[in-house]
């Protein structure tokens, strides 16, 4: 049930967002169409711990910080590459492991990867995932495992 309301409230702020009115009846109408696709979600079995992950609670905010810091010093070091020419990357793969316990968990994990320039996620398994990196500085970073440690957080 709490997934419901967790849905029904998304819903409700995304509606008040882009509407923009809140007259009495553009209100009522919002309300309405908000419970009638939470109604809908249900009946289709789509409302659960995956289509509304809660247990990842208000820690997946500061994890939001610390991953924007991450991306903005990852571009500003993909630039300073582009500006040195190719004799300053070193292309490196590396297999990591995974710590996370959840699918949620690892799904963030790689995204969270390949959201910061200069890495991707190129394949993943039960207990491990395949990283393209610019430079093996970048693979040696992943390896110390801040990233995969903060994630792990995320779950308890």
């Amino acid at each position: 049930m709490k997934h419901s309301f967790s849905l029904f409230f998304l819903l409700a702020l995304l509606w008040l967002g882009n509407s923009g009115h809140y007259t009495p009846l553009l209100l009522g109408i919002g309300v309405f169409s908000c419970l009638f696709v939470m109604w809908v979600a249900r009946r289709m079995n789509l409302v659960d711990h995956e289509s509304q992950p809660l247990n990842l609670g208000w820690g997946i905010f500061g994890y939001l910080g610390w991953l924007t810091a991450k991306v903005v010093s990852s571009n500003v070091a993909v630039v300073g590459h582009i500006w040195r020419g190719n004799g300053s990357i070193s292309p490196s793969v590396a297999r990591l492991p995974l710590s996370q316990s959840t699918d949620m968990g690892r799904v963030i994990y790689a995204n969270s990867i390949t959201l910061t320039p200069g890495t991707v996620a190129m394949d993943m398994d039960d207990g491990s995932v395949v990283v393209h990196a610019l430079t093996e500085a970048g693979v040696q970073e992943l390896e110390q495992g801040e990233m995969n440690r903060r994630v792990a957080r995320l779950e308890e």
